[in-house]
């Protein structure tokens, strides 16, 4: 097996697509679109490459096609990459893996050390986030910073395994990203966040401490519902956003499928509510799990009058329609 970063090049190059999606492959992804074989199907992309490495049908579900392929670059693309390139010897890792995966693309703290493997590689840079990092574990080994996707891969692939085996001495790479987690983890299990189910409504009513940063694993981790209520105590009021779980942007097997809904008629209320016309409640899907936000007129994240149980009351009691994802 050989890993080459996709590129237009390839196109009529049959290959296997390991995490992305591309076109005259096969598929083995979690990506919308993707037609993995249904054996091998799992949460993460890094799973279904166990489960490919693991199959006693592996020869056949790869045809014989030795050109493994990714479109992007983050935790699960490299891992399932390197999962499909180094076959059954991954397996020894498979746990650790697996959670690296889940830390990378659902923003959700399975392990600590699937936590650190992923800040190592990706960074902060997880679901639902809009930060831009550049690998720290690529930037290290390269002795300046990475933004090339393809470098990344080239870089990463052939110091996974150390990576996996010793954590620790990788410190330095995930060391201030995990002070963060940790710090929201310990927020909430002191009670300075709450997440409140709403069975009716299926929303999760999260309000977090102020200034708190990194707070979307700790919010993966606790809330429940199909949709979080997401408020943050700021000078003037509140600032709000509308999430779908971090998982939901995926096909997933376990994880349970999350309908859009339609907020077009309850953010029309909630303005109504504000005084703010139509500048204030938007839709916002900028993030690939984002629902909307309370915008200043400028753009940037606005501080709300409304208080969080007067929000759910109107998300709750408006007829919301479900669309499909």
């Amino acid at each position: 097996m050989r890993f080459q970063f996709y590129s237009e090049a390839l196109d009529n190059v049959p290959k296997l697509s390991v995490d992305g999606t591309v076109s005259n492959s096969i598929h083995f992804s979690h990506w919308e679109g993707n037609t993995t074989p249904a054996e091998v199907k799992a949460d993460t992309s890094t799973e279904i490459a166990l489960n490919l490495v693991a199959s006693p049908n592996r020869a056949a579900l790869t045809q014989g096609i030795e050109l493994v392929v990714n479109n992007h670059f983050d935790t699960d693309g490299v891992l399932s990459v390197w999962s499909v390139l180094n076959g059954e010897r991954a397996l020894e890792f498979r746990d650790l893996l697996v959670s690296a995966a889940e830390a990378g693309d659902f923003s959700e703290h399975t392990s600590d050390d699937g936590v650190k493997v992923s800040i190592a590689i990706q960074g902060l840079n997880q679901a639902g986030s809009d930060n831009d990092d550049a690998s720290p574990l690529a930037s290290f080994l390269a002795g300046n910073r990475v933004d090339d996707d393809s470098q990344s891969y080239d870089l990463i692939l052939p110091e996974v395994e150390r990576l996996l085996s010793n954590v620790n001495a990788y410190e330095s790479l995930w060391r201030s990203g995990w002070n963060h987690v940790a710090s929201a983890l310990e927020g909430f299990a002191r009670g300075d966040s709450r997440v409140v189910e709403h069975e009716d409504s299926r929303i999760s009513l999260i309000t977090l401490a102020p200034d708190l940063s990194q707070w979307l694993m700790a919010v993966s981790k606790h809330a429940r519902g199909e949709m979080f209520l997401i408020a943050t105590p700021v000078s003037g009021g509140w600032t709000y956003r509308l999430d779908y779980p971090y998982y939901s942007w995926a096909e997933t097997v376990v994880r349970p499928e999350i309908p859009r809904r339609d907020l077009t008629s309850v953010l029309a209320v909630l303005n109504t509510k504000e005084g703010v016309g139509a500048d204030g409640w938007r839709i916002d899907k900028r993030e690939m799990t984002s629902a909307a936000k309370f915008f200043n007129a400028d753009g940037t994240l606005g501080a709300s009058q409304l208080q969080p149980d007067e929000v759910l009351a109107v998300l709750s009691t408006q007829q919301v329609q479900t669309t499909t994802f």
